[in-house]
């Protein structure tokens, strides 16, 4: 018989992509986790993973495992949420902003929803003030995303610097009028930007107009234009240009999280609690 222990440790290897990330998402210590995975490959008696100093792939016996896995976690959760007689009943729509969106967190929303029959979780992808007019209107329960200099209450769950954006490459001279990548009104990073370059007495054009965190990438990684982005979502071939440039210093992106009053506060509950524990070791 396998223990569930250990297959949710297998599993959440995978789907964390690393030893240390699923050690953070299951409150354990590494050394533990690799403690997991080797008793569960003595029960196999065949390697799981074949692991290298970077990363980690499921070998054939491995994959088939997974399948099995996801199935019996499934049915575990299914089956005590069932005998538990959780009261939760009903749908949870949360708007969330282009640069909060990634697997992770939709895994653990997933997951919330699955500890809880009878809650259905919705997202919506949008700019922070169209979410919030939304959730004023009586459309969405929740909110998170990021703003910047911002009056509008909620639970700040992190901030960071704001910063432009550029290809990593030598810079002699930015071009004038500065190109800029932006995403269309209302939004936070495009009214900051286009203040602090009036205000500093600098040109600028909108040289792309984009829908996506993958649009404003592209325009910076190619040098085609400057882009305000938060720092953390910089990565591999972007830069951050600034003073020294004669760029002026932007403010910092408050990350925060936004509940409606009209929500059933037993479901935003269990769902805030969700979400900030994933905010608390992303941070980490």
């Amino acid at each position: 018989m396998f223990d569930a222990q250990l297959l949710k440790t297998f599993v959440t290897v995978v789907d964390e992509d690393g030893f240390s990330r699923a050690a953070e998402k299951l409150h354990l210590t590494q050394s533990a986790v690799s403690g997991h995975l080797r008793r569960l490959e003595e029960q196999v008696g065949k390697p799981l993973l074949k692991r290298t100093t970077r990363s980690q792939r499921l070998t054939p016996d491995g994959e088939r495992l997974m399948a099995y896995a996801r199935t019996i976690l499934a049915l575990n959760r299914d089956a005590w949420a069932q005998l538990t007689r959780t009261p939760f009943q009903g749908r949870v729509r949360i708007g969330i902003s282009e640069d909060f969106v990634e697997a992770r967190l939709l895994r653990v929303l997933q997951e919330c929803a699955a500890q809880h029959p009878g809650m259905e979780i919705d997202v919506q992808v949008n700019i922070p003030a169209t979410l919030l007019n939304l959730m004023k209107q009586g459309d969405l329960e929740m909110v998170l995303g990021s703003l910047c200099d911002t009056g509008e209450s909620g639970l700040l769950l992190w901030q960071e610097p704001l910063v432009w954006a550029w290809a990593a490459q030598p810079v002699t001279q930015l071009p004038n009028p500065i190109p800029l990548a932006l995403f269309p009104e209302p939004c936070p990073y495009r009214e900051a930007a286009l203040t602090r370059l009036a205000q500093a007495g600098l040109t600028q054009r909108t040289a792309m107009l984009c829908s996506s965190t993958a649009g404003l990438r592209a325009a910076a990684l190619s040098g085609f234009a400057l882009a305000p982005m938060a720092a953390s979502q910089l990565g591999q071939g972007l830069v951050a240009l600034g003073e020294e440039h004669g760029l002026p210093v932007l403010p910092d992106a408050q990350f925060r999280l936004f509940c409606a009053g009209h929500a059933d506060p037993q479901m935003i509950d269990a769902v805030s609690r969700a979400i900030v524990d994933f905010c608390s070791a992303r941070r980490q």
